[in-house]
């Protein structure tokens, strides 16, 4: 079986903040990345590429973690990638970061390329660039906060205009955790995702609470569209993520 070489993007740039379309060949995490997948996320089986790790990967997607700053973002990717929680005070992410993690997914090595993003409006522009490339969406709100569950209709809609259009989206309320200082009620998350078709689910990167599950949902909706043939039975993301909760509540009991 013979190795995929590298892929380099289109476009450059000299600017401190990563390009959407070229990232540097450091392998490290968050800094740069080994390979960056064509336009579709798909990297064919037979023909297997390495992650910057050195694990091979079957195929390749982008994430975005978008929403206002200070809703966790940063520290849900650092639970994911690192299975770290990032306590205490830091500083708000500047521009954007991205970190890599490869999934097994049915059989597949799956690479999630994660970009966290900066909330704050003065990054806003540089934000919209990245957009055009992603392949799904993790929009946050914070349960403690109920201005930043309020702007999420803003934030759809912004998606919606820079966004491919058959993007997955994915809202999360995030510190479900935090029970004392809740203010936005899990029915009020669940009512706005209805509203606009998209999967729900509330996270903690806290205590672990469905971080693992919201990157898997994702990447198994991803993997499906992929590789899915005509008369395939489309991949249901809401109804995997309720069973998913079910059959982890059941466990946990």
């Amino acid at each position: 079986m013979s190795r995929k070489k590298n892929l380099k993007g289109k476009g450059s740039s000299k600017s401190s903040i990563a390009s959407p379309n070229k990232s540097s060949n450091n392998g490290k995490s968050g800094n740069g990345i080994g390979s960056v997948a064509p336009s579709n996320g798909v990297v064919y089986p037979s023909r297997p590429s390495v992650s910057s790790s050195g694990e091979f990967y079957d195929m390749a997607f982008k994430v975005m973690l978008v929403g206002d700053s200070g809703v966790g973002k940063t520290c849900l990717l650092v639970r994911f990638k690192d299975r770290a929680f990032l306590a205490g005070s830091f500083i708000s992410t500047v521009g954007i970061d991205f970190r890599n993690k490869v999934l097994t997914i049915d059989m597949l090595k799956v690479k999630l390329q994660i970009w966290d993003t900066a909330g704050q409006e003065r990054f806003r522009s540089v934000t919209h660039a990245y957009y055009r490339d992603a392949h799904a969406l993790l929009l946050l709100y914070d349960v403690t906060n109920k201005a930043s569950f309020d702007n999420i209709k803003a934030w759809l809609t912004e998606i919606h205009d820079y966004a491919q259009q058959d993007v997955v989206i994915m809202l999360l309320g995030n510190k479900a955790d935090a029970t004392h200082d809740r203010v936005v009620k899990r029915e009020e998350g669940e009512s706005l995702a209805k509203a606009f078709g998209v999967p729900f689910m509330e996270t903690s990167a806290k205590s672990g609470l469905n971080v693992e599950l919201a990157f898997t949902a994702v990447a198994k909706e991803l993997k499906h569209r992929s590789i899915k043939e005509p008369d395939d039975p489309k991949f249901q993301l809401q109804d995997y993520v309720n069973k998913e909760m079910k059959t982890a509540g059941c466990c946990s009991s």
